[in-house]
């Protein structure tokens, strides 16, 4: 089991580019996982590696891209059974 850091970011996060910057995100702090929309519409994460960069990227989805607006972000640590071995948009 891999410890990962897995949040669910709700508000008005689909169709604003979400997913595609919180790739770039991730990729840009060299965490990796992966991050898909939800059916009740939010976003869901998944992020492995160094913890002081997954809180880095915890505050970033406070915030969010420009187009979005975020209401809120419940996360915690698990975990999970897959190490990953880079970040992917599912």
């Amino acid at each position: 089991m891999i410890r990962s850091y897995h949040c669910v970011v709700t508000g008005k996060v689909q169709g604003v580019f979400f997913r595609a910057w919180v790739n770039d995100q991730a990729v840009a702090l060299n965490l990796s996982g992966w991050v898909r929309n939800l059916d009740e519409g939010k976003i869901e994460v998944l992020l492995q590696g160094d913890e002081a960069k997954v809180a880095e990227m915890r505050t970033r989805l406070l915030v969010g891209p420009p187009l979005s607006q975020v209401s809120d972000v419940k996360c915690e640590w698990m975990d999970y059974d897959t190490e990953h071995k880079g970040f992917e948009i599912r």
